[in-house]
């Protein structure tokens, strides 16, 4: 009982072991001559014996393999051991060397001996490590009472995850069932647990004895995963998701880091599909610069533009701890030395012109704005400035230093603008849409609606409120949104930038609208939360500028398709350069003076389209 209770002491395990050399030796001789070992054999078998068990005694020594604890025996030790002993016979076939040229072409041990003393030592050697290891869990795990656990996914990751659970020995749950698609996998059995066919969850569900669902498949359709969460939730299960294999800690799954499915899962969409080869051509070996780099959107692009093997990513935000932590990221991950990190301000040409002179960037991926609807309605001097003005810089100097793409970063609210902040965005793409064939450099732009998890987003305003214990404040039981993940929204931004020939807006599919109201209730159900009575929904009007239905396309536009089913090419209003430059020029130059209404004012001139929304500023449009 210590060597499963407790620690071993070494020693043990090295004797066990060199007992195991002993009997799997004798074995070799006994399978080998059938039982009847001949006299010559048994006349030299001290000198054998001698032999063999000491030079597996010190491969052991030296190699340790008697040092890990035996009850949790992996991968890593199977290695060791199979190494050690593969050393060990190759020092048996060097001996047999010596004794054939010495001992008159006579071979000390017979080769057969070694490779079936090999064979059984490791099968020895490994099946009681496995032994121990199995009795010591059973033992562990059948003192406490636990609840049980369905996993969804009878693959190889399902077993897995089943191991996780069982390894654990502080963990209150046990795995009652699998639960698969495949029908050739119902009513079988893996690893003691039976599998039964998916439309059998809601039946094992009303049993009321499982707690927790666990969905072990790394690429799952989001269709189906919804199907389980909403399932689960409907009867009180709390869900759980198999982390990517790279997470897992040195090779190894744990049950601690399986974690709740997030709102985000439940909202993302299935993976989707990039021309890796276009975007290597595009990327590969050329300096990239991403405006906004510290933001939600250009950290994610910096994050997947440095897969593409670029010679230099220029990191660009005024914001200095999001610009470290981001740093700080990419150097975790051994990626710093693609990286220059730069510290600025877009609506400062001079230091803007600079950054281009020093580092010569090649293409452009611009993602610095002000995003916040509300802020930006009551600070339009603001909007102009960084949106239009310092767009305004990098479109100029993106030209005069002949970059050879630029994508700018846009939004479904420059669509039918109802705020100051939409219609900032829309004049911006005006400017680089007009700029495009002027020069080598091709302007792009790309529009998208609301990104999960980026600052000032809902999804983290309800987790904190909820965290808070509530109220949920939302702003009209009607309102829908259009959401995309921020990786979602950043791979679909390489692609777009990758087919764009210059003078396009790219709009991305964003699936279906979601009610606002609706998502909270889902993220209350995710929590563990009763709406009612754990937490209440609040109704607070729509903010300034806000719509209450958000569109991906102006009532005059129209869509063209692509190669990509998920990116369609808008077909919009051109303007002539030499005609917009003088307006977008004097609306900048307006910041001085600080005028809202002024600016406003022309704004409206500017996007005749812009018609504001429970704001101030309404009453502008009857004059326009």
């Amino acid at each position: 009982m210590q060597l499963l209770k407790g620690n071993t002491p070494r020693w043990v395990i090295f004797f066990i072991d060199i007992t195991v050399c002993v009997i799997s030796l004798a074995a070799a001789y006994l399978i080998r001559f059938d039982f009847d070992v001949p006299q010559i054999e048994i006349d030299r078998l001290h000198v054998v014996s001698a032999l063999i068990i000491g030079i597996r005694a010190l491969s052991f020594f030296f190699a340790k393999t008697y040092a890990g604890m035996i009850r949790y025996t992996g991968t890593t030790d199977a290695q060791r051991i199979f190494v050690t002993l593969i050393l060990g016979s190759i020092a048996f076939g060097f001996c047999n060397l010596v004794s054939y040229f010495t001992w008159h072409g006579r071979y000390i041990i017979p080769l057969s001996i070694i490779l079936i003393e090999f064979l059984a030592t490791m099968f020895l050697l490994f099946s009681y490590r496995m032994v121990v290891k199995a009795l010591y869990f059973e033992i562990k795990n059948s003192s406490e009472e636990k609840q049980e656990i369905i996993i969804f996914g009878a693959g190889a990751a399902g077993v897995i995850a089943k191991q996780a659970i069982d390894r654990d020995t502080k963990s209150k749950y046990k795995v009652a069932a699998f639960v698969d698609d495949e029908e050739k996998k119902a009513n079988k059995k893996i690893e003691g647990v039976t599998v039964y066919h998916s439309s059998k969850l809601e039946k094992l569900f009303q049993e009321g004895t499982i707690k927790h669902i666990i969905i072990s498949p790394q690429k799952i359709k989001s269709k189906k995963r919804n199907t389980i969460t909403e399932l689960a939730i409907k009867h009180g299960v709390k869900v759980l998701n198999v982390p990517p294999v790279t997470k897992w800690t040195n090779g190894e799954l744990s049950f601690k880091q399986m974690k709740k499915v997030k709102i985000e899962d439940l909202l993302g969409r299935d993976e989707i599909k990039l021309s890796n080869d276009k975007i290597i051509q595009q990327l590969k070996g050329k300096i990239i610069l991403v405006t906004g780099a510290a933001g939600s959107i250009g950290s994610e692009l910096v994050r997947q533009i440095v897969k593409y093997q670029p010679k230099k990513v220029i990191l660009l935000d005024q914001a200095e701890s999001g610009l470290y932590e981001v740093e700080f990221e990419l150097k975790q991950a051994a990626q710093g030395h693609l990286m220059e990190v730069v510290v600025g301000d877009i609506c400062n040409y001079e230091r803007m012109e600079n950054l281009f002179k020093t580092f010569t960037p090649q293409v452009v991926f611009h993602a610095a704005a002000y995003k916040h609807v509300p802020l930006m309605e009551e600070n339009p001097s603001e909007a102009i400035h960084v949106n239009v003005g310092g767009t305004k810089n990098l479109v100029e100097l993106s030209v005069q230093n002949g970059v050879e793409k630029f994508v700018m970063v846009s939004t479904d609210k420059a669509v039918n603008p109802t705020s100051v902040m939409g219609a900032s965005k829309r004049i911006a793409e005006i400017f680089a849409q007009s700029t495009n064939g002027k020069s080598a450099t091709k302007f792009i732009t790309t529009r998208f609606g609301n990104v999960l998890g980026s600052n000032g987003s809902v999804i983290p305003l309800f987790r904190k409120q909820i965290e808070q214990g509530g109220p949920i404040t939302v702003t009209h039981p009607d309102i829908t949104r259009y959401f995309m993940t921020i990786p979602e929204a950043c791979q679909l931004v390489l692609e777009a930038g990758t087919m764009g020939e210059g003078g396009e807006i790219f709009i991305f599919d964003m699936g279906e609208s979601v009610k606002i109201v609706d998502l909270a209730k889902k993220m209350l159900k995710l929590s563990g939360m009763e709406l009612g009575k754990d937490i209440q929904i609040v109704y607070t009007g729509l903010r300034p500028g806000e719509k209450l239905y958000e569109e991906l396309l102006n009532n005059k536009e129209n869509t063209i398709s692509t190669h990509h089913p998920q990116i369609m090419v808008a077909k919009v209003r051109e303007y002539e350069l030499t005609e917009i430059t003088p307006k977008i020029e004097a609306l900048v130059s307006l910041y001085r003076q600080q005028d809202n209404l002024a600016i406003v004012k022309a704004m409206k001139e500017l996007v005749p389209e812009y018609k504001s929304n429970n704001s101030v500023y309404e009453k502008l449009d009857a004059k326009v």
